[in-house]
């Protein structure tokens, strides 16, 4: 019996789904980004369900590594409990040595089921990338912090407790994951295949990277989005919330660029790092047997909207990249398929001959990488907090507000208005459009059982 394929999973933070330069963003260098289009099958519509706080990243990654979906996820951020079988742990049930890397943020004993070996273990949510407070691999699973000498901005030499047992003073996180990456691998000596998770920290703020990379981007080159504005039109419900408080209302037009150049060049960087992974799996004859996974765990707006982060159902916001490549994926092809971050588990879990756990509840996407006409879903659904829910069709985006007892609603035309400057909503030629998303809204909320969230039953109430 032949071995079981390699996989490996390149995973960012922030990362929105159009800034890679071959997908037709012409303002953003990323040769690594572009090669891995070319070799494998990119998902164009690839969203997120949302999230149930300001760290959308959060219940992200736990949706991404249990399949579960938003409502049904216990535990995100403080731990994932065992009943929701986690795809390392899966993966270990069926040979594979697991190695992860990076930004976890869902818990330690949640890292130690996953992952049988790692390195530069960061288990909080964002740090100075020249100052990563990490972890080395330990097998007890306990990952204890240790009071720590580290920096800080109002007083030198304070210590304070940080997750970790040692900072890497010097090095971009970037680097620091993907060399521990490559050490891991230069010294793989067994014949189990591997499931190895990069989690990088880039291009989350503090976006600092090195300067040659900046270097690339001047912001007087760097065009405004079609769709900036100086603030969001009304309240959404989070307007103060930490990303939105990088810089001061009215947004400044020039301070905008400056954040979009500092944006892309962390994703230029940390895009070099991805390369530097994929060349040692090349020099170390895995190519052929390595199925590479790329993916973010959420948008950012920077800017656009007049927002800065992404806590909102823009599609700046909820779609990510994702792309297959490798053995039994189609090269050089796109789908436009409806899909979702926790489709990934199921999807790897065919493409490497195994069952899918019970409680998995994403789709797996093997259908759609071998038939471009395959769509998955015909609708979509998404959620922020108490505040915001939207559903999407294959044209037309409604979202819904609720926010201090004032409910607001959106309806977008996304063929003819892709940036979302144009609501809808009151025009009586679109109130048929309106009522039927509405309903198609509904059915979300009780297939996910939203209204009984914590979060859905506030938002409710509205209705």
């Amino acid at each position: 019996m032949s071995k079981k394929p390699n996989i490996l999973f390149f995973f960012t933070d922030d990362q929105r789904f159009d800034t890679i330069r071959a997908l037709g963003n012409s303002d953003v260098q990323t040769p690594v980004m572009d090669r891995l289009v070319a070799e494998g099958t990119t998902f164009t519509h690839a969203h997120i369900p949302g999230g149930t706080s300001g760290a959308i990243c959060m219940p992200s990654r736990a949706m991404l590594h249990t399949g579960r979906t938003l409502f049904h996820l216990d535990g995100a951020g403080q731990g994932i409990p065992n009943d929701h079988v986690m795809l390392g742990e899966h993966l270990q049930a069926n040979g594979y040595r697991t190695w992860g890397t990076g930004k976890w943020h869902n818990g330690p004993a949640s890292f130690a089921r996953s992952f049988s070996d790692g390195a530069e273990i960061f288990l909080g949510g964002m740090d100075d990338h020249w100052n990563v407070p990490a972890f080395n691999h330990d097998p007890t699973g306990k990952y204890d912090s240790l009071l720590l000498q580290c920096p800080n901005p109002n007083q030198s030499n304070t210590l304070k407790i940080r997750r970790g047992d040692h900072v890497t003073a010097g090095k971009h996180s970037s680097e620091l994951f993907a060399e521990g990456a490559i050490d891991w691998l230069e010294k793989y000596d067994t014949d189990n295949p591997f499931f190895m998770y990069i989690s990088f920290m880039a291009p989350h703020d503090p976006r600092t990277m090195p300067q040659k990379y900046l270097d690339l981007y001047d912001p007087e080159d760097i065009p405004l989005p079609q769709n900036f504005m100086g603030g969001h039109p009304f309240d959404n419900g989070d307007l103060k919330v930490r990303d939105e408080v990088l810089e001061d209302f009215p947004r400044d037009p020039y301070k905008v660029r400056q954040h979009i150049a500092e944006y892309y060049a962390m994703i230029t960087h940390l895009d070099a790092q991805m390369g530097r992974v994929l060349d040692t799996i090349s020099a170390l004859g895995m190519a052929d047997n390595t199925i590479v996974v790329f993916a973010g765990d959420n948008g950012l707006a920077v800017g656009q909207h007049g927002l800065f982060g992404k806590q909102n159902m823009y599609e700046h916001s909820v779609r990510v990249p994702l792309i297959f490549s490798g053995p039994g994926v189609p090269a050089g092809e796109q789908r436009s398929a409806y899909v979702y971050l926790h489709d990934i588990f199921p999807t790897l879990c065919d493409l490497i001959g195994t069952n899918t756990p019970d409680s998995v509840e994403g789709t797996s996407l093997v259908s759609a990488l071998n038939n471009g006409d395959e769509q998955v879903r015909d609708t979509l659904f998404s959620a922020y907090r108490e505040w915001q829910r939207m559903v999407k069709d294959n044209r037309f985006k409604l979202i819904e507000y609720a926010v201090n007892g004032r409910r607001t609603t959106q309806l977008f035309d996304l063929k003819t208005d892709p940036l979302e400057l144009h609501n809808l909503a009151d025009d009586k030629a679109h109130a048929s459009k309106v009522a039927d998303l509405r309903e198609t809204l509904f059915q979300w909320r009780d297939d996910w059982d939203d209204a009984k969230s914590e979060w859905g039953k506030t938002f409710w109430e509205a209705f």
